[in-house]
């Protein structure tokens, strides 16, 4: 069983409405952004015709699908979206890769800041 994973990353603003002390919630309830990295992970075994788990250019057009809906976009406003958590980012992007490359295994996303989630359905 082999792993493979394909990184990007994407610029974005959002609200976020938190259960933290109002001083602390007051920076995340005004429009902010962030540059975010996502790491899609494939797994499965070589396919006996092309040596490969899933062509990664293949995986790299539906990344780049998935990337222009959320890239300078203002999160509050993607379609299917919801609060735009780390893990709801993760839930997204997994959602619509998924259908066209079923050997996706999970996705992380991260910020420069050093949170990281990871979702492995």
């Amino acid at each position: 069983m082999f792993e493979l994973s394909q990184t990007f990353a994407f610029d974005a603003a959002h609200t976020l409405k938190r259960q933290v002390s109002p001083e602390e919630a007051a920076g995340s309830r005004r429009i902010h952004g962030h540059t975010y990295t996502a790491e899609v992970i494939v797994r499965g075994p070589r396919q006996p015709e092309s040596g490969m788990v899933v062509d990664l250019a293949i995986l790299r057009e539906v990344i780049a699908e998935v990337r222009s809906q959320l890239d300078h976009h203002f999160l509050d406003e993607v379609p299917g979206l919801g609060a735009a958590t780390l893990e709801n980012l993760c839930v997204f992007i997994f959602e619509r890769i998924q259908p066209r490359i079923p050997q996706v295994a999970g996705v992380a996303v991260s910020r420069a800041a050093g949170d990281r989630c990871l979702y492995r359905p």
